[in-house]
């Protein structure tokens, strides 16, 4: 028989394109021969096209972000504050007050911290930045050791660096400028679009809060079914649970540090070191990087500082000493198994969110990095290495063979 006799709807037989009924009956039913056309299944052929599609998608996104960073960053930065906020909100509410008052609290709050932490950190950065070019001699100063051991390593380096050393220092002209006090001060004195982005934050940080109770209920009960309604249930408590989780604890983490380094910078005499402890919090939640930048920072303010550069290193020395020990041993033990994140995705999510959204998506990539997590462990994260190389793009179908010569046989008797 030739098995192309069911597929093209009996041509082959008599005039009148009757089937043979021999060739019908005379095969048995577990027959495997050879099939000139075998049947193959097309699913994955379109689980191909949708993963080169998704694939365009991914890599069209990063640049649709950065050219709407004006619209993306700041409903973002405003709905991860927002669900770190929730379980706050949700303390208030059970104490019955009311979702619009108890979300306005939580704003209130917020708004406080910004401003405390604009008053101990940009404010005192801002005299730094201006004694900067003062302080340029004192800095070359202290790195003529490092400068002169290092030029008689190579001519070209030697010459470089023994210009920078000598160089006289052109004082630029500096036009007093009078540092930010608040919030609404650094805001109004830049750019208009920062202020009108900064409202629309506090509104959507708002609106987000008044509305959460309403808004979950709705997400939860609007589900086909009892298991979707108990996976969409589940799903939100986990995203609002680790990411408030992640960002309480870090956050007091982030403070401690600070307040140690801060002390110990009180105590050798540094000035400012409330800003210097606020500066070590703050560049924390950027893991890896932002401790790298802090200890760069100290070091040049500790040149600005003092004669030597001995005591100019004891700053950044301070600040390396008690990073070490919050990474290694003191966050491992208060965060625990529950929130630790392969490292290789925070890399990855912090070159990303870091390119497409600077320093502001830097700090966000650890917390957009759990929300992405938690919904993808519910949701199911696609196998693209078994869709790769398990089966390839056309794959047999063993059942099929059978089931095709069996509806050829029925049609031909």
């Amino acid at each position: 028989m030739d098995q192309r006799t069911g597929m093209m709807g009996g041509d082959r037989g008599g005039a009148g394109g009757v089937p043979d009924p021999i060739a019908a009956t005379d095969l048995p039913e577990d027959w495997e021969g050879e099939e000139p056309a075998p049947s193959l299944r097309r699913d994955r052929l379109m689980a191909a096209l949708v993963l080169i599609a998704g694939m365009g998608l991914v890599l069209a996104l990063p640049f649709a972000l950065q050219a709407g960073a004006r619209f993306f960053l700041p409903v973002t930065a405003s709905l991860v504050i927002a669900i770190a906020l929730v379980p706050f909100l949700e303390w208030l509410e059970r104490h019955r007050l009311p979702a619009p008052i108890a979300a306005f609290i939580c704003v209130l709050l917020f708004l406080t911290a910004a401003n405390v932490a604009l008053a101990s950190i940009v404010v005192p950065a801002w005299q730094w930045i201006r004694r900067l070019p003062e302080s340029i001699p004192k800095i070359q100063h202290n790195l003529e050791p490092l400068i002169r051991f290092y030029s008689n390593l190579e001519r070209f380096v030697n010459k470089t660096l023994n210009n920078f050393a000598s160089a006289p220092v052109r004082q630029p002209v500096v036009q007093a400028a009078q540092p930010p006090t608040s919030l609404m001060d650094l805001f109004t004195t830049s750019a208009p679009s920062a202020l009108i982005e900064m409202f629309f934050a506090i509104l959507v940080i708002y609106f987000f809060l008044a509305g959460w109770t309403r808004l979950r209920r709705r997400a939860i009960t609007s589900r086909a079914s009892f298991g979707g309604a108990m996976a969409t249930a589940r799903v939100i408590q986990d995203v609002v649970d680790d990411t408030s989780a992640y960002l309480g604890t870090i956050t007091l983490i982030n403070v401690t540090l600070g307040l140690i380094v801060a002390g110990a910078l009180w105590l050798m005499g540094m000035p400012t070191p409330l800003m210097w402890g606020g500066l070590v919090a703050l560049l924390n939640y950027i893991p890896y990087i932002g401790p790298v930048i802090a200890a760069l920072l100290l070091a040049v303010g500790g040149l600005m500082s003092y004669a030597d550069i001995g005591t100019a290193m004891v700053p950044p020395a301070i600040m390396i000493a008690a990073h070490l020990v919050e990474a290694n041993v003191v966050t491992p033990l208060i965060v625990g198994h529950r929130l630790t994140i392969n490292p290789i995705m925070i890399l990855i999510s912090l070159s990303f969110w870091g390119w497409v959204w600077g320093t502001t998506g830097a700090l966000l990539a650890v917390p957009l990095l759990i929300i992405i997590q938690t919904v993808l462990n519910a949701a199911g994260k696609p196998d693209i290495a078994g869709f790769l190389f398990e089966q390839g793009t056309l794959v047999r179908d063993p059942s099929d063979n059978r089931s095709r010569r069996r509806a050829n046989l029925d049609q031909s008797g």
